[in-house]
Protein backbone atom coordinates (compact mmCIF):
# COMPACT_ATOMS: atom_id res chain seq x y z
CA UNK A 1 0.00 0.00 0.00
CA UNK A 2 1.25 3.40 -0.97
CA UNK A 3 2.09 5.74 1.66
CA UNK A 4 1.37 9.21 1.89
CA UNK A 5 5.09 9.80 1.77
CA UNK A 6 5.24 7.79 -1.00
CA UNK A 7 2.84 10.19 -2.84
CA UNK A 8 4.48 12.59 -1.94
CA UNK A 9 7.99 11.75 -3.09
CA UNK A 10 6.24 11.10 -6.81
CA UNK A 11 4.41 14.08 -6.53
CA UNK A 12 7.43 16.48 -5.95
CA UNK A 13 9.41 15.18 -8.93
CA UNK A 14 7.34 16.90 -11.60
CA UNK A 15 7.79 20.15 -9.54
CA UNK A 16 10.21 22.69 -8.96
CA UNK A 17 10.79 21.33 -5.45
CA UNK A 18 14.46 20.68 -6.14
CA UNK A 19 15.44 24.07 -6.83
CA UNK A 20 13.89 25.11 -3.67
CA UNK A 21 16.47 25.89 -0.31
CA UNK A 22 16.58 23.06 1.84
CA UNK A 23 14.55 24.56 4.89
CA UNK A 24 11.98 25.37 2.40
CA UNK A 25 12.23 22.10 1.38
CA UNK A 26 12.21 20.60 4.80
CA UNK A 27 8.75 23.23 5.75
CA UNK A 28 7.20 22.12 2.93
CA UNK A 29 7.04 18.41 3.32
CA UNK A 30 6.47 18.74 7.09
CA UNK A 31 3.38 20.70 6.15
CA UNK A 32 2.64 18.07 3.45
CA UNK A 33 2.41 15.14 5.67
CA UNK A 34 0.47 17.19 8.06
CA UNK A 35 -2.23 18.06 5.88
CA UNK A 36 -2.28 15.53 3.37
CA UNK A 37 -1.93 18.14 0.33
CA UNK A 38 -3.31 16.99 -2.90
CA UNK A 39 -1.14 17.10 -6.27
CA UNK A 40 -2.49 19.91 -7.12
CA UNK A 41 -2.52 21.40 -4.35
CA UNK A 42 1.28 20.46 -3.37
CA UNK A 43 2.20 21.78 -6.90
CA UNK A 44 0.49 24.97 -6.53
CA UNK A 45 2.40 25.57 -3.12
CA UNK A 46 5.57 24.63 -5.17
CA UNK A 47 5.14 26.99 -7.64
CA UNK A 48 4.38 29.94 -5.56
CA UNK A 49 7.34 29.05 -3.09
CA UNK A 50 9.59 29.33 -6.31
CA UNK A 51 8.23 32.41 -7.58
CA UNK A 52 8.78 33.74 -4.12
CA UNK A 53 12.23 32.90 -4.27
CA UNK A 54 12.62 34.50 -7.78
CA UNK A 55 11.38 37.08 -6.92
CA UNK A 56 12.92 38.04 -3.90
CA UNK A 57 10.15 38.05 -1.74
CA UNK A 58 9.44 37.05 1.58
CA UNK A 59 9.43 33.52 1.25
CA UNK A 60 6.79 30.05 1.76
CA UNK A 61 7.77 30.24 5.31
CA UNK A 62 7.47 33.41 5.97
CA UNK A 63 3.87 33.84 4.31
CA UNK A 64 2.44 30.58 5.20
CA UNK A 65 -0.74 30.70 7.16
CA UNK A 66 -2.22 27.70 9.07
CA UNK A 67 -5.39 26.32 9.33
CA UNK A 68 -6.71 23.19 9.91
CA UNK A 69 -8.19 23.15 6.20
CA UNK A 70 -5.83 22.55 3.72
CA UNK A 71 -8.11 24.38 1.41
CA UNK A 72 -8.21 27.12 3.67
CA UNK A 73 -4.61 27.00 3.55
CA UNK A 74 -3.94 27.86 0.41
CA UNK A 75 -6.62 29.38 -0.90
CA UNK A 76 -4.61 32.44 1.81
CA UNK A 77 -1.23 31.69 0.34
CA UNK A 78 -2.96 32.47 -3.13
CA UNK A 79 -4.24 35.88 -1.80
CA UNK A 80 -1.10 37.14 -0.91
CA UNK A 81 0.62 35.37 -3.83
CA UNK A 82 -1.71 37.45 -6.15
CA UNK A 83 -1.26 40.58 -4.20
CA UNK A 84 2.38 40.63 -4.91
CA UNK A 85 2.11 39.33 -7.87
CA UNK A 86 -0.48 42.07 -9.31
CA UNK A 87 0.80 45.26 -8.20
CA UNK A 88 3.75 46.53 -9.71
CA UNK A 89 7.48 45.51 -8.60
CA UNK A 90 10.00 46.98 -6.76
CA UNK A 91 13.76 46.66 -7.98
CA UNK A 92 14.99 48.36 -4.69
CA UNK A 93 17.45 46.23 -2.96
CA UNK A 94 16.57 43.12 -5.19
CA UNK A 95 19.62 41.26 -6.08
CA UNK A 96 19.55 38.94 -9.52
CA UNK A 97 21.96 36.91 -8.61
CA UNK A 98 23.48 36.90 -12.08
CA UNK A 99 24.71 33.20 -12.72
CA UNK A 100 27.32 34.25 -15.17
CA UNK A 101 29.43 37.49 -14.83
CA UNK A 102 30.98 37.48 -18.01
CA UNK A 103 30.08 35.89 -21.12
CA UNK A 104 30.93 32.22 -21.91
CA UNK A 105 30.05 30.02 -24.83
CA UNK A 106 31.09 27.49 -27.42
CA UNK A 107 30.59 27.86 -30.91
CA UNK A 108 29.76 25.24 -33.41
CA UNK A 109 30.10 25.67 -37.67
CA UNK A 110 28.03 23.38 -39.21
CA UNK A 111 25.96 22.78 -42.54
CA UNK A 112 22.57 23.52 -41.64
CA UNK A 113 19.67 22.19 -43.99
CA UNK A 114 17.58 25.03 -44.92
CA UNK A 115 18.52 28.25 -44.90
CA UNK A 116 16.42 30.20 -41.89
CA UNK A 117 14.95 32.58 -44.11
CA UNK A 118 10.90 32.72 -43.39
CA UNK A 119 8.31 34.82 -41.62
CA UNK A 120 8.81 36.39 -38.19
CA UNK A 121 7.86 33.57 -35.72
CA UNK A 122 5.30 35.25 -33.92
CA UNK A 123 3.49 36.74 -37.04
CA UNK A 124 -0.16 36.45 -36.36
CA UNK A 125 -3.43 37.80 -37.68
CA UNK A 126 -4.76 37.78 -33.69
CA UNK A 127 -1.99 40.24 -33.64
CA UNK A 128 -1.14 43.26 -35.33
CA UNK A 129 2.01 42.58 -37.51
CA UNK A 130 4.17 43.75 -39.60
CA UNK A 131 4.72 40.74 -41.64
CA UNK A 132 8.69 41.04 -41.22
CA UNK A 133 11.08 38.35 -42.90
CA UNK A 134 13.70 37.07 -40.87
CA UNK A 135 17.59 35.54 -41.53
CA UNK A 136 18.59 33.36 -39.39
CA UNK A 137 22.40 34.14 -39.38
CA UNK A 138 23.31 32.90 -35.90
CA UNK A 139 21.63 30.74 -33.91
CA UNK A 140 21.14 31.16 -29.82
CA UNK A 141 23.05 34.37 -27.93
CA UNK A 142 25.39 34.85 -25.66
CA UNK A 143 23.84 38.09 -24.29
CA UNK A 144 21.34 36.81 -21.03
CA UNK A 145 17.74 38.54 -20.47
CA UNK A 146 15.40 37.03 -18.11
CA UNK A 147 12.65 37.31 -20.37
CA UNK A 148 14.45 35.98 -23.62
CA UNK A 149 12.30 32.99 -25.67
CA UNK A 150 15.85 32.39 -27.89
CA UNK A 151 16.87 30.21 -24.29
CA UNK A 152 13.92 28.40 -25.05
CA UNK A 153 14.27 27.35 -28.52
CA UNK A 154 18.26 26.55 -28.29
CA UNK A 155 20.81 25.78 -25.89
CA UNK A 156 22.21 28.07 -23.66
CA UNK A 157 25.62 29.01 -24.33
CA UNK A 158 26.18 26.89 -27.60
CA UNK A 159 26.33 29.45 -30.59
CA UNK A 160 25.51 27.86 -34.03
CA UNK A 161 26.93 29.05 -37.34
CA UNK A 162 25.77 27.47 -40.57
CA UNK A 163 29.11 26.87 -42.79
CA UNK A 164 26.88 27.21 -45.70
CA UNK A 165 25.31 30.44 -44.86
CA UNK A 166 27.25 32.62 -47.28
CA UNK A 167 26.65 30.57 -50.25
CA UNK A 168 22.75 29.98 -49.62
CA UNK A 169 22.37 34.11 -49.22
CA UNK A 170 24.43 34.39 -52.55
CA UNK A 171 21.72 31.94 -54.39
CA UNK A 172 19.05 33.32 -52.42
CA UNK A 173 16.09 34.66 -55.18
CA UNK A 174 13.89 37.25 -54.53
CA UNK A 175 10.89 38.89 -56.72
CA UNK A 176 12.50 41.93 -58.23
CA UNK A 177 9.22 43.68 -58.25
CA UNK A 178 8.88 43.74 -54.38
CA UNK A 179 10.81 45.48 -51.69
CA UNK A 180 11.44 42.98 -48.61
CA UNK A 181 11.79 44.07 -45.15
CA UNK A 182 14.11 41.20 -43.25
CA UNK A 183 15.70 41.40 -39.75
CA UNK A 184 18.79 39.00 -38.62
CA UNK A 185 18.25 39.74 -34.82
CA UNK A 186 15.27 37.00 -34.40
CA UNK A 187 17.51 33.95 -33.33
CA UNK A 188 20.45 35.50 -31.88
CA UNK A 189 21.75 39.47 -31.63
CA UNK A 190 22.48 40.95 -34.64
CA UNK A 191 25.89 42.39 -33.64
CA UNK A 192 27.87 40.72 -30.76
CA UNK A 193 29.31 38.38 -33.03
CA UNK A 194 30.99 40.81 -35.68
CA UNK A 195 31.88 39.45 -38.67
CA UNK A 196 33.22 35.86 -37.03
CA UNK A 197 32.78 33.34 -39.67
CA UNK A 198 32.34 36.13 -42.25
CA UNK A 199 28.47 36.59 -41.34
CA UNK A 200 28.71 40.17 -42.07
CA UNK A 201 30.67 40.09 -45.25
CA UNK A 202 28.08 37.92 -46.11
CA UNK A 203 25.31 40.36 -45.36
CA UNK A 204 26.96 43.38 -46.58
CA UNK A 205 27.44 41.92 -50.12
CA UNK A 206 23.80 40.64 -50.03
CA UNK A 207 22.43 44.21 -49.36
CA UNK A 208 24.48 45.57 -51.69
CA UNK A 209 23.20 43.21 -54.61
CA UNK A 210 19.50 43.29 -53.51
CA UNK A 211 18.88 46.89 -53.92
CA UNK A 212 15.07 46.19 -52.63
CA UNK A 213 15.99 44.93 -49.38
CA UNK A 214 15.76 47.15 -46.59
CA UNK A 215 18.44 44.86 -43.97
CA UNK A 216 17.85 46.02 -39.99
CA UNK A 217 20.19 44.42 -37.57
CA UNK A 218 18.31 44.48 -34.01
CA UNK A 219 20.60 44.51 -31.08
CA UNK A 220 21.67 44.95 -27.44
CA UNK A 221 25.49 45.14 -28.48
CA UNK A 222 28.24 48.23 -29.04
CA UNK A 223 29.86 46.11 -31.24
CA UNK A 224 29.81 48.54 -33.97
CA UNK A 225 33.27 48.25 -35.13
CA UNK A 226 32.74 46.32 -38.46
CA UNK A 227 29.75 49.44 -39.84
CA UNK A 228 32.97 52.17 -38.50
CA UNK A 229 35.42 50.30 -40.76
CA UNK A 230 33.42 49.10 -43.99
CA UNK A 231 31.09 51.32 -46.11
CA UNK A 232 27.49 50.54 -44.88
CA UNK A 233 24.63 50.05 -47.97
CA UNK A 234 22.12 52.50 -47.73
CA UNK A 235 19.31 49.95 -47.20
CA UNK A 236 21.08 48.95 -43.98
CA UNK A 237 19.45 50.15 -40.63
CA UNK A 238 20.93 49.84 -37.44
CA UNK A 239 18.23 49.39 -34.74
CA UNK A 240 18.87 48.94 -31.04
CA UNK A 241 16.77 47.41 -28.36
CA UNK A 242 16.56 49.51 -25.29
CA UNK A 243 15.08 49.80 -21.99
CA UNK A 244 15.70 51.74 -18.37
CA UNK A 245 18.68 51.33 -16.58
CA UNK A 246 16.74 49.57 -13.71
CA UNK A 247 15.50 46.88 -16.14
CA UNK A 248 19.29 46.52 -17.96
CA UNK A 249 20.72 45.94 -15.02
CA UNK A 250 18.46 43.83 -13.32
CA UNK A 251 16.98 41.65 -15.88
CA UNK A 252 19.13 42.25 -19.21
CA UNK A 253 22.27 40.08 -17.99
CA UNK A 254 25.67 41.19 -19.97
CA UNK A 255 24.27 43.12 -22.55
CA UNK A 256 25.91 46.57 -22.71
CA UNK A 257 24.52 48.81 -21.08
CA UNK A 258 22.09 52.33 -21.79
CA UNK A 259 24.76 54.65 -22.62
CA UNK A 260 27.09 52.39 -24.54
CA UNK A 261 24.03 51.19 -26.52
CA UNK A 262 22.92 55.11 -27.01
CA UNK A 263 26.44 55.89 -27.35
CA UNK A 264 27.21 53.03 -30.13
CA UNK A 265 23.85 54.32 -32.40
CA UNK A 266 24.91 57.93 -32.14
CA UNK A 267 28.09 56.89 -33.66
CA UNK A 268 26.47 54.84 -36.49
CA UNK A 269 24.36 58.27 -37.02
CA UNK A 270 27.31 60.34 -37.45
CA UNK A 271 28.78 58.08 -40.34
CA UNK A 272 25.32 58.38 -41.97
CA UNK A 273 23.44 54.84 -41.31
CA UNK A 274 19.93 55.35 -40.15
CA UNK A 275 19.04 53.89 -36.82
CA UNK A 276 16.11 52.82 -34.72
CA UNK A 277 15.06 52.03 -31.40
CA UNK A 278 12.76 48.53 -29.56
CA UNK A 279 11.37 49.48 -26.58
CA UNK A 280 10.20 45.92 -26.20
CA UNK A 281 9.75 45.00 -23.47
CA UNK A 282 8.55 48.00 -21.48
CA UNK A 283 8.15 46.27 -18.38
CA UNK A 284 5.64 47.89 -15.24
CA UNK A 285 7.27 48.45 -11.95
CA UNK A 286 7.53 51.43 -9.66
CA UNK A 287 8.27 54.56 -11.21
CA UNK A 288 8.95 53.36 -14.25
CA UNK A 289 7.30 55.51 -16.44
CA UNK A 290 9.40 58.42 -15.19
CA UNK A 291 12.55 56.24 -16.08
CA UNK A 292 11.29 55.50 -19.52
CA UNK A 293 10.52 59.28 -20.05
CA UNK A 294 14.21 60.00 -19.29
CA UNK A 295 15.35 57.85 -21.85
CA UNK A 296 12.62 58.94 -24.46
CA UNK A 297 13.70 62.43 -23.81
CA UNK A 298 17.37 61.25 -23.89
CA UNK A 299 17.11 59.77 -27.17
CA UNK A 300 15.06 63.46 -28.61
CA UNK A 301 18.15 65.19 -27.51
CA UNK A 302 20.77 62.81 -29.04
CA UNK A 303 19.09 62.67 -32.17
CA UNK A 304 17.84 64.38 -35.17
CA UNK A 305 14.56 62.44 -36.46
CA UNK A 306 15.70 62.68 -40.30
CA UNK A 307 18.71 59.73 -38.33
CA UNK A 308 15.93 57.60 -36.89
CA UNK A 309 13.69 55.34 -39.16
CA UNK A 310 11.38 53.64 -35.97
CA UNK A 311 10.71 53.56 -32.75
CA UNK A 312 8.99 50.52 -31.58
CA UNK A 313 6.59 49.26 -28.70
CA UNK A 314 6.06 46.39 -27.19
CA UNK A 315 5.74 44.16 -23.90
CA UNK A 316 5.95 40.79 -22.16
CA UNK A 317 3.98 38.62 -23.74
CA UNK A 318 4.87 34.62 -22.94
CA UNK A 319 3.98 31.20 -23.83
CA UNK A 320 3.41 28.74 -21.14
CA UNK A 321 6.61 26.70 -22.03
CA UNK A 322 8.99 29.97 -21.95
CA UNK A 323 7.15 30.92 -18.26
CA UNK A 324 8.16 26.85 -17.32
CA UNK A 325 11.47 27.51 -18.84
CA UNK A 326 11.75 30.96 -17.03
CA UNK A 327 10.72 29.15 -13.39
CA UNK A 328 13.34 26.00 -14.08
CA UNK A 329 16.27 28.44 -14.40
CA UNK A 330 18.50 29.16 -11.52
CA UNK A 331 18.60 32.31 -11.14
CA UNK A 332 16.33 35.54 -9.40
CA UNK A 333 14.20 37.80 -11.45
CA UNK A 334 10.42 39.69 -11.08
CA UNK A 335 10.08 39.54 -15.02
CA UNK A 336 7.21 37.09 -14.08
CA UNK A 337 5.70 39.18 -11.07
CA UNK A 338 2.87 40.63 -13.27
CA UNK A 339 -0.24 40.48 -13.53
CA UNK A 340 -1.23 37.94 -16.17
CA UNK A 341 -4.17 38.00 -18.88
CA UNK A 342 -4.91 36.04 -22.24
CA UNK A 343 -3.13 37.88 -24.92
CA UNK A 344 -4.11 36.33 -28.29
CA UNK A 345 -3.64 32.63 -26.26
CA UNK A 346 -0.79 33.83 -24.75
CA UNK A 347 0.48 35.02 -21.01
CA UNK A 348 0.68 39.46 -20.84
CA UNK A 349 -0.38 42.33 -19.17
CA UNK A 350 -3.79 43.33 -19.27
CA UNK A 351 -4.65 45.46 -21.97
CA UNK A 352 -5.27 48.95 -19.39
CA UNK A 353 -1.67 48.65 -18.60
CA UNK A 354 -0.73 48.32 -22.12
CA UNK A 355 -2.47 51.33 -23.06
CA UNK A 356 -1.02 53.37 -20.22
CA UNK A 357 2.38 52.56 -21.10
CA UNK A 358 1.99 52.75 -24.88
CA UNK A 359 0.27 55.97 -24.89
CA UNK A 360 2.94 57.21 -22.82
CA UNK A 361 5.63 55.98 -24.76
CA UNK A 362 4.10 57.79 -28.42
CA UNK A 363 3.13 61.19 -26.40
CA UNK A 364 6.73 61.26 -24.96
CA UNK A 365 7.86 61.55 -29.01
CA UNK A 366 5.51 63.87 -29.82
CA UNK A 367 8.57 66.07 -31.44
CA UNK A 368 9.24 62.83 -34.04
CA UNK A 369 5.21 62.19 -34.92
CA UNK A 370 4.87 62.16 -38.85
CA UNK A 371 8.55 61.68 -39.52
CA UNK A 372 9.43 58.66 -37.49
CA UNK A 373 7.22 55.40 -38.16
CA UNK A 374 5.85 54.43 -34.20
CA UNK A 375 4.65 50.74 -34.42
CA UNK A 376 3.30 48.31 -31.71
CA UNK A 377 4.84 44.92 -31.99
CA UNK A 378 2.79 42.05 -31.80
CA UNK A 379 -0.40 43.75 -29.49
CA UNK A 380 -3.86 43.83 -29.72
CA UNK A 381 -6.17 44.94 -32.71
CA UNK A 382 -7.67 48.06 -30.57
CA UNK A 383 -4.65 49.72 -28.76
CA UNK A 384 -3.45 51.49 -32.12
CA UNK A 385 -6.77 53.43 -32.07
CA UNK A 386 -6.13 53.71 -28.53
CA UNK A 387 -2.72 54.97 -28.54
CA UNK A 388 -1.67 56.36 -31.33
CA UNK A 389 -4.84 57.99 -32.90
CA UNK A 390 -5.30 55.57 -35.54
CA UNK A 391 -5.03 52.19 -36.63
CA UNK A 392 -4.85 49.73 -39.77
CA UNK A 393 -7.60 47.02 -41.33
CA UNK A 394 -5.30 44.45 -41.69
CA UNK A 395 -1.22 43.71 -41.50
CA UNK A 396 -0.66 43.92 -45.22
CA UNK A 397 -1.20 47.82 -44.53
CA UNK A 398 1.28 48.05 -41.83
CA UNK A 399 3.59 46.15 -43.84
CA UNK A 400 3.26 48.86 -47.07
CA UNK A 401 3.04 51.84 -44.38
CA UNK A 402 6.00 50.78 -42.65
CA UNK A 403 8.17 49.45 -45.56
CA UNK A 404 7.75 52.66 -47.08
CA UNK A 405 8.47 54.90 -44.30
CA UNK A 406 12.04 52.82 -44.16
CA UNK A 407 12.28 53.28 -47.87
CA UNK A 408 12.35 57.06 -47.60
CA UNK A 409 14.66 57.40 -44.90
CA UNK A 410 17.68 54.95 -46.46
CA UNK A 411 16.31 56.73 -50.12
CA UNK A 412 15.72 54.02 -51.83
CA UNK A 413 12.91 53.09 -54.27
CA UNK A 414 9.46 51.73 -52.67
CA UNK A 415 8.25 48.85 -54.84
CA UNK A 416 4.96 47.06 -54.23
CA UNK A 417 3.46 45.06 -56.26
Amino acid sequence: MNTYKDKFETSIKSTYFAKLKPEQQAFIETKAYAHKFSYQQLRLIIEMANDFEMWGEKNIIEVWQDHTHAKVILQRITKIYNEVKNRPKSYKDFNPSILRSEQKFSFTTKEKEGFGLGMCPVASEETRCCNLMTLDAVESCGFDCSYCTIQSFYKEEKITFDSGFKDKLKSLKLDPNRTYHIGTGQSSDSLMWGNKEGVLDALFNFARQNKNVILEFKTKSDNIKYFLENDVPKNIICTWSLNTSTIIENEEHLAASLEKRIRSARALADKGVIVGFHFHPIVQYDNYLQEYKEVYDELINTFKAKEVSLISMGTLTFIKPVINKLRQRNFNSKILQMPFDNAAGKASYPLEIKEEMFKHAYESFKAWHNKVYFYLCMEDHSLWKKCFGYEYATNADMERDMVSSYCKKTGIDYIYS
